[in-house]
């Protein structure tokens, strides 16, 4: 199983595991312990993985350190630990802080088993930075997050090359912080910037205003035609019209030009004339989570999406009589279209795209089968 995949299944244990860890130890055992043990520690080796690690600080005895991993039998990462639902701010990261003082390891982590916050010593040596270089959410993993993760288990780890990577991250991290409060809101020296470039003369009041403007819509237009070329990619259809606008109510919304389908009663898919569907972010994250789920049993690229004006819809082989689930994300309540081996749909309310996850079962159940029935006509 590749490294992002087991990962994932570990995410796909969260929604029915979060209810059930009343405490932080049952966090470290079902969630962070699991995780360690994907970085390719062996969390039951003490020369690997030492639990309630001895850190004691100055006057301080008895501090101890959730786990201490080793390698080479140096510590070179030390994990705070709350709980699943606990705090993961700055403010509570003060055991961490005296923790990483007085350990040789360089990599500091907090975690509540579902987020991970990364932190190293830029600013001064031997003292933790405030603001970590990488922050991890095992529920909504993609791959350039993954491969970062990578870098930190056992047979790839290198400190020096790590340092390096943490610094680029942490530095571009914060340029697209910035990027992203000027995109809102210019400020006078950022526009100024470019319309020096443009124009001679004073950069009066009104010029000013109506630049600043300008700027804010050269931002989205370009934030625009980068998600047109990914979308059109990911469709793999290099025929369709792909236009997508960028407005502040709704930053990223995504409107494909495609045959519009409707579907009946019946299942019959009819098709009128050429019009406007507008796929979102989240129909995409779902479309994604519901290939997650599926891809340790069939391939993913058999797994298609069909956007239409009422739902979004997710088939097997791309065929309409292999309909996996239907995401109804076009309204205030979302829903989610379930099916059984007689095409039976049933949707069911949620209110976040991690609850999908909670219907693995049902969607493995459809899928298996369809693999099991015979051919159709549309096979």
């Amino acid at each position: 199983m590749e490294f992002i995949e087991k990962l994932q299944t570990l995410a796909s244990r969260v929604p029915n595991l979060r209810s059930h860890l009343q405490t932080e130890e049952a966090t470290k055992n079902a969630l962070v312990m699991p995780f360690i043990g994907f970085l390719g520690f062996d969390v039951f080796d003490p020369t690997e993985v030492v639990p309630e690690f001895n850190a004691d600080f100055g006057t301080k005895k008895g501090e101890k350190v959730d786990y201490a991993v080793k390698k080479d039998g140096k510590i070179i990462m030390i994990f705070e630990c709350k709980h699943c639902d606990g705090d993961l701010s700055i403010n509570h990261a003060s055991q961490l802080f005296r923790y990483f003082s007085v350990t040789e390891a360089r990599i500091g982590v907090l975690t509540n088993g579902v987020k991970y916050r990364f932190f190293t010593d830029l600013e001064a040596p031997n003292k933790m930075d405030d603001v970590p270089f990488l922050e991890v959410d095992i529920t909504a993993l993609n791959d350039s997050v993954a491969a970062e993760l990578k870098k930190l288990t056992k047979p790839s780890f290198n400190l020096d090359e790590l340092i390096i990577g943490a610094a680029d991250l942490k530095y571009t991290r914060e340029i697209k912080r910035q990027l992203l409060a000027q995109m809102e809101s210019p400020s006078d020296e950022f526009v100024k910037l470019f319309a020096a470039k443009l124009i001679s003369g004073p950069l009066t009041p009104a010029r000013k205003e109506y630049f600043a403007g300008l700027t804010k819509q050269a931002f989205r237009t370009l934030i625009a035609e980068q998600i047109t070329q990914r979308l059109q990619s990911a469709m793999g259809d290099t025929t369709a019209a792909v236009s997508v606008s960028v407005g502040a109510s709704n930053p990223v919304p995504q409107s494909v030009e495609v045959t519009v389908e409707t579907t009946d009663d019946s299942g019959e898919t009819k098709r009128d004339d050429k019009g406007t569907i507008v796929t979102t972010e989240d129909e995409i994250e779902g479309f994604h989570i519901v290939k997650a789920i599926l891809r340790q049993n069939v391939d993913p690229h058999r797994i298609i999406s069909r956007d239409t004006q009422s739902y979004f819809g997710i088939l097997l082989d791309d065929n309409n009589r292999k309909p996996l689930a239907r995401l109804y994300f076009n309204r205030s309540q979302k829903y989610l279209g379930l099916f059984n081996e007689q095409r039976e749909e049933s949707k069911i309310p949620i209110t976040d795209l991690n609850e999908i996850y909670n219907y693995t079962d049902d969607l493995k159940r459809v899928l298996a089968f369809y693999e099991k029935a015979p051919a159709t006509k549309e096979d």
